[in-house]
């Protein structure tokens, strides 16, 4: 029964089952080949016994060359078709990674780091495709080279090829003692690295940080003490192949001193001819170099073994949010925007508080919602739940009437446009970013978006205006333009539902309710819900939910909230108080 990891490489390679079958076919004629010009050159030695005719000898070189020509032509045709399988199978991987990776829940990269997952589909991808280029390769070389060879080699004179191969089991049994710790070793390789990367993408990410406190030196000081962890994995298992590789050709060479010690007495006995024994050691020697890339070869498929256990683990992770069977379709364009929600209880993988608990509410389409509550009281999580961010059970929340959970993922997602409390933009121009959810939009619509997000004229200030490269995760920005910026990429879209989750945080209230106030009043039929803590823009609108340890404890309008008794009057006389102050 074929072990695990090889039904996967097996399957790597089905798609490409004819390059693969060229390259070992070709393989195979070369192997074919090589075995042939040893007894040709046999046969032209032993022709020197006889009456030397230089024509006769010409021939022989002339064949030999001929034969070596095309063997070698042959060769390089196995090679690049063999190398380019492998690249195939690195591209095949690394689209299968990405286009798995974009279907997986929030959730599963919050468990997983960014530089281990870009470990994988890079470093452990090209594991696999040096596995599947040089140690195919390799090892069809071998089988082929054992399997014409020894024949031949047998035919000659049996007990001196026999003797000369005893020692081969030997090798067998030293690659066996290292197999394991060559994977082990190789797999700490492969983690430490991991650990590298994650620190490299962190610290990038987080310059700023590091220089506004100065941390330059403990950052260093970290990189070095995980740079120091790789380059001991990478030694270790350094010692380890140079400690089995010279024993592996220390083996194969005692063979070919076996044959040269027993070899001459054969000939004095007349038992074979010298071409014989010329043949046998080119034979021998020929069985050096694919008995020495053994070696490689295992050592390849060790560092593959572990690439592939790597790369499956992405690839078998199953995405708790996914379109149900039979998924109802439901067109943007005939989306209202009502939202119902009913007896909502959400509590996060591994937690045992609910984030949120019991959450009914139903809000009317176009009408303006705001979501206020004290920081950790679950209003990022409800704006999560509702395009299915979050991963929540049946019959519990409703979009014109339909249980989200049955509705198809790109229906739903288009039919709510939503802007997260990170307000992430690409390393691309302001216009780029701005028309990220419709690509095809034209320069006036771009231009319109960024008006209602009223950061249109800081965008003519740039000078390069839309055309303007933002910069990794928008660093070029300030934050309340990346938040604006943001929210012109939503408005864009105009789906009938908006989402902002606290989105103008880094904006002044008065900006902030003048958006929200220019939003509501072209808003028409679309439904917006908006969770800010600045109270006064939340004032401007239709009702405010106030949300206090994932529950919802006050419903209501500004006016209605502000007399009654309770968390709302109490966060904002408290806002009021800290506005006096300052």
């Amino acid at each position: 029964m074929l072990n695990p990891r090889l039904k996967k490489l097996l399957t790597y390679l089905r798609p490409h089952w004819r390059q693969v079958a060229l390259g070992i076919v070709s393989l195979l004629i070369v192997n074919v080949i090589g075995v042939y010009i040893p007894l040709l050159i046999r046969d032209a030695i032993d022709s020197l016994s006889g009456t030397l005719q230089f024509k006769t000898i010409l021939g022989y070189v002339f064949s030999i060359v001929a034969f070596a020509s095309i063997m070698w032509f042959i060769r390089m045709t196995s090679r690049v078709t063999m190398f380019g399988v492998g690249r195939q199978v690195e591209f095949d991987l690394k689209q299968r990674i990405f286009q798995h990776l974009l279907k997986l829940q929030p959730s599963y990269f919050a468990l997983n780091s960014i530089g281990d997952l870009m470990n994988r589909a890079t470093s452990d991808v090209d594991n696999i495709r040096r596995l599947l280029g040089f140690a195919v390769l390799s090892l069809a070389n071998t089988i082929f080279a054992y399997c014409f060879t020894l024949p031949v080699m047998l035919g000659i004179h049996v007990s001196l090829t026999l003797l000369a191969l005893a020692i081969y089991p030997l090798m067998l049994i030293a690659v066996q003692l290292f197999s394991n710790k060559l994977r082990n070793e190789q797999k700490d390789v492969q983690e430490n690295l991991s650990d590298l990367s994650q620190l490299i993408q962190e610290d990038m990410s987080g310059i700023a940080l590091i220089k506004i406190y100065a941390q330059e030196l403990n950052e260093i000081l970290a990189f070095k003490g995980k740079n120091r962890n790789l380059l001991e994995a990478n030694l270790k298992l350094a010692r380890t192949r140079n400690l089995l590789f010279p024993i592996i050709e220390g083996l194969v060479y005692i063979s070919l001193l076996i044959l040269l010690w027993l070899g001459t007495g054969a000939i004095g006995q007349e038992e074979i001819s010298i071409g014989d024994f010329v043949a046998l050691i080119i034979f021998v020697e020929r069985l050096v170099f694919p008995t020495a890339l053994l070696g490689f070869t295992i050592t390849a498929y060790q560092r593959g073994e572990v690439s592939i256990d790597r790369i499956e683990s992405i690839l078998t992770a199953s995405p708790s949010i996914q379109d149900e069977e039979g998924a109802t379709v439901l067109p943007p364009e005939l989306v209202e925007g009502k939202i119902s929600v009913q007896n909502l209880t959400f509590v996060y993988p591994g937690g045992v508080r609910p984030a949120l608990k019991d959450i009914n509410f139903v809000i009317e389409p176009g009408e303006t919602i705001a979501v206020v509550g004290p920081i950790g009281s679950g209003k990022s999580t409800l704006a999560n739940v509702l395009p299915r961010l979050l991963d929540i059970e049946p019959e519990r929340v409703f979009l014109d009437g339909c249980d989200v959970t049955q509705l198809r993922l790109k229906d739903l997602r288009e039919a709510i446009a939503y802007v997260p409390q990170d307000s992430f933009l690409f390393s691309t121009f302001i216009k780029n970013n701005i028309r990220y959810g419709d690509p095809l939009a034209e320069q006036l619509e771009v231009e319109d978006a960024a008006k209602q997000a009223q950061i249109h004229p800081e965008i003519l200030n740039f000078p390069r205006q839309y055309d303007t490269l933002v910069g990794e995760r928008g660093i070029t920005l300030s934050g309340g333009q990346r938040q604006r910026a943001s929210l012109a990429r939503a408005l864009i879209v105009e789906a009938p539902v908006l989402i902002l989750d606290d989105a103008l945080s880094s904006v002044d209230n008065q900006t902030a309710t003048e958006i929200l106030g220019l939003l509501k009043s072209e808003a028409n039929d679309r439904t917006v819900i908006f969770i800010s803590h600045q109270l006064s823009a939340a004032a401007t609108a239709d009702r405010i939910f106030v949300m206090n340890e994932g529950e919802i404890v006050q419903i209501g309008a500004h006016g209605q909230l502000i007399e009654q008794p309770g968390l709302y009057q109490h966060l904002w006389k408290q806002q009021q108080l800290e506005k006096a102050v300052l």
